[in-house]
């Protein structure tokens, strides 16, 4: 490929780099690869070429994939924040985001507790039977018709826990800074993304999300986002095989 022919390569796809998954890594992809990068580069921007969700949307749901407590992509959440601002995301919109981030590290406890409550019966090891106390945010998440039932075994292992949590929870979904539909997609996103693969809150919120009245369509525009996170992958790793080797004998 001449060096003309290169730097139009380049400027066809840098577009698609102000309104995607990539960073500067494309440029060495394209100069590496050129048939499988251009391939790569439009399978990756297909959701913001179809339009079938808001810019701003898509650009928040690369927030939350990147910044979620099971993938901590510092340059993609640097990346899709100054998207989603430049979409018009609000700070607290983003902020939002980020507190969903945190919180879904409670699938631990949707995970291991009904395991715990099944091993210590087995084992005769019942936990002990203590008063149950006041639980308002939890009281407060099923007012809002956000209690999942798979939190009631972590529950009854620990209810001022499982308070102290939903207190944390409750403000982020009774906001009302997103819709009912827009909570639900950044939920499937959350859960289905390749570092978490949550089955159980990923139906969950596909129901929610059809509940509410999402088109199938936009659920699978975020599936589709999901995968086009996986060029993180080449984002992180093309740079520093450069750099190899360009220090190596």
């Amino acid at each position: 490929m001449t060096r003309n022919q290169r730097a139009e390569e380049t400027t066809a796809i840098d577009p698609p780099r102000q309104t995607g998954p990539w960073d500067a890594a494309v440029d060495k992809l394209l100069e590496w690869d050129p048939s499988w990068t251009r391939a790569c580069v439009k399978m990756t921007t297909d959701p913001w070429a179809r339009e079938v969700l808001p810019r701003k949307l898509i650009e928040l749901v690369g927030v939350a994939l990147n910044a979620a407590c099971t993938n901590l992509n510092p340059d993609g959440t640097r990346r899709h924040i100054r998207a989603a601002l430049d979409a018009g995301a609000t700070r607290d919109e983003i902020l939002t985001i980020l507190k969903m981030a945190s919180v879904m590290s409670i699938h631990s406890c949707s995970l291991g507790a009904p395991i715990l409550l099944e091993e210590a019966k087995a084992a005769g090891a019942s936990p002990s039977k203590k008063q149950t106390p006041a639980t308002p945010a939890c009281d407060k998440m099923k007012s809002v018709g956000q209690w999942n039932a798979a939190w009631e075994p972590f529950f009854e292992l620990d209810p001022v826990f499982t308070d102290e949590f939903m207190a944390t929870g409750v403000g982020i979904y009774g906001s009302g800074l997103f819709s009912p539909k827009e909570i639900e997609l950044l939920s499937i996103a959350f859960d289905a993304s390749y570092t978490h693969m949550y089955v159980p809150g990923t139906r969950r919120h596909i129901k929610g999300a059809l509940k509410a009245g999402a088109a199938v369509e936009e659920i699978m525009e975020v599936l589709k986002l999901c995968v086009v996170q996986g060029v993180q992958a080449c984002n992180l790793a093309v740079p520093i095989l450069a750099e190899e080797l360009e220090n190596s004998p």
